[in-house]
């Protein structure tokens, strides 16, 4: 479970920008996960307290948004969502596919009081 090290990492990321910025607290983080990205949402939600302990962003909600992975099939050309098909296309059953979004994570925002 590599998650704990994302966020150990997301946690130092953060504090820089707060300090740069002039930030006091933060309220709320949200990450946009991608499915293909080879983090698991549900273990982020379940290490974030761990990750977020005794530091100043304890008191910081987390608001997980997952984005679905889509894909191109270099075959037909077909567009579809390749987490929910087991990364096979639709029509051609090919699996010579180009990732076209849900493959990373990126916080999205960061929300201060």
């Amino acid at each position: 479970m590599h998650e704990l090290g994302v966020l150990n990492a997301l946690v130092h990321t953060v504090e820089g920008i707060v300090r740069e910025e002039g930030l006091t607290e933060v309220e709320k983080i949200v990450i946009e996960v991608g499915e293909l990205s080879g983090i698991v949402p549900r273990y982020i939600e379940q290490c974030y307290p761990a990750a977020v302990y005794k530091t100043f962003m304890e008191k910081t909600a987390l608001e997980l948004v997952v984005v679905p992975g889509i894909v191109k099939c270099r075959e037909c050309g077909r567009v579809f969502n390749a987490a929910a098909n087991d990364l096979y296309c639709l029509d051609c059953g090919g699996q010579n596919l180009e990732i076209l979004e849900g493959n990373d994570m990126i916080v999205k925002e960061i929300v201060c009081r």
